[in-house]
């Protein structure tokens, strides 16, 4: 038992560290190249897990070797465009103007309930609203409204607004995170400020956000006084 947790815990920590040298994209929309990797890396691990006669060898060496594979492939598809399209193919548009590109959807092997599914993921029920439609590298799909379709927007109202920076967080689970600090124009002393306001120290705070404005939204840690003097 004790040889198979330490097995587990090794291949865990193996292939946590081979996802994370292939970068964050891997940890959302997957290229095909990606799946391939992904799921081949999920069956080198399980294989030693499941079958303790198996060497640790005969999962990790194939599971790095995959990461350097999928490492070199993405170097490669930066420089080389051509490479990039041979590995990931390219976009392609279904819809154009309103009308629907059979054509494209018989290479893309979707039917029209695929399609009109995808749209109704993008709150358009009516294809004659979009102005174009692709179905990306990574099998999603981009719509652009007709203009006269997109919202209104306040520039179009004619409505000024306070131009401010995006609310980011500056502390989470009472970590300070200096860089939003330093974009919203702010630094530790500001926090500092702000916490003594409040009747708390930093690492009493369960989330802080804000902006480059002086409005904040703070939420402290529960019992966090308590904890501290027991």
């Amino acid at each position: 038992m004790k040889l198979l947790i330490f097995r587990t815990l090794l291949l865990y920590l193996a292939v946590l560290f081979a996802l994370r040298l292939m970068g964050k994209r891997q940890l959302g929309e997957l290229q095909p190249e990606e799946l391939v990797s992904t799921i081949l890396i999920s069956n080198l691990a399980s294989i030693s897990i499941e079958s303790e006669e198996v060497p640790l060898t005969a999962s990790l060496i194939p599971l790095f070797l995959i990461t350097a594979l999928e490492l070199g492939g993405s170097i490669l598809s930066f420089r080389s465009q051509r490479f990039f399209n041979l590995m990931s193919g390219r976009p392609k548009t279904v819809i154009l103007d309103g009308k629907i590109d059979q054509n494209a959807l018989r290479t893309l092997r979707l039917t029209m309930a695929d399609l009109m599914e995808a749209l109704r993921g993008k709150d358009v029920f009516d294809p004659r609203e979009v102005s174009y439609a692709i179905i990306e590298t990574n099998g999603t799909l981009s719509v652009a409204l007709r203009p006269e379709r997109q919202p209104a927007t306040l520039a179009d109202l004619k409505l000024r607004v306070q131009n401010t920076q995006a609310t980011v967080p500056f502390v989470l689970d009472g970590q300070i995170l200096e860089e939003n600090l330093r974009w919203c124009g702010k630094d530790k002393i500001w926090l500092e400020r702000t916490a003594e306001a409040n009747a708390l120290l930093p690492q009493e705070i369960l989330l802080l956000i804000g902006n480059e404005t002086e409005d904040y939204y703070l939420l402290k840690r529960e019992n966090s006084r308590k904890k501290e003097s027991s």
